[in-house]
């Protein structure tokens, strides 16, 4: 027997994911990124309060998979959002993510991931994955990188936990 969710359990837990994600910013911004920890990021382009270039919106109409591992700066969190800037095909772009357009969160270093409902509680528009920008080629590192994946990872819903 179902009946209608009241609390909003769903929102709910994309509200505590979407904390997960700026704690896991916030370890960042302070120290950069640890040992083989990184971020894909895929969020929508067209959500309010992103800020992107026009000519990365016509490139990226719907979303777009950022990738936060040694190239980027000015990493700032707030508690909403976060900016950080990043070079794509050799053009430096400074990006502003409110954390409610966020889809997918993954570190696959941890082989940890979720994906987020809309905040507004409808569901997404059903869409190919977003394809990851060209990144820049990586600064050697003391230690070599995985070469880890996101189609690697698996994100569990938590729908398939629930009762019918």
């Amino acid at each position: 027997m179902s009946s209608k969710d009241w609390i909003g359990y769903q929102a709910l837990v994309d509200n505590a994911h979407r904390s997960i994600i700026r704690e896991a910013l916030r370890h960042v911004a302070k120290g950069g990124t640890m040992g083989n920890h990184h971020f894909f990021i895929t969020y929508d382009t067209q959500a309010p309060g992103v800020v992107l270039s026009d000519v990365m919106k016509a490139q990226y109409p719907e979303q777009i998979t950022i990738v936060l591992q040694n190239q980027f700066w000015d990493l700032k969190v707030h508690d909403d959002s976060f900016e950080v800037g990043l070079s794509f095909n050799k053009m430096p772009e400074i990006l502003h993510v409110p954390y409610s357009a966020i889809r997918q969160f993954v570190d696959p270093s941890q082989n940890f991931g979720f994906a987020l409902q809309p905040m507004d509680g409808s569901a997404p528009p059903a869409r190919k994955p977003a394809p990851v920008p060209k990144a820049e080629p990586e600064a050697p590192k003391d230690e070599a990188p995985k070469d880890d994946k996101p189609s690697d990872q698996t994100v569990v819903s938590l729908d398939k936990f629930r009762k019918k």
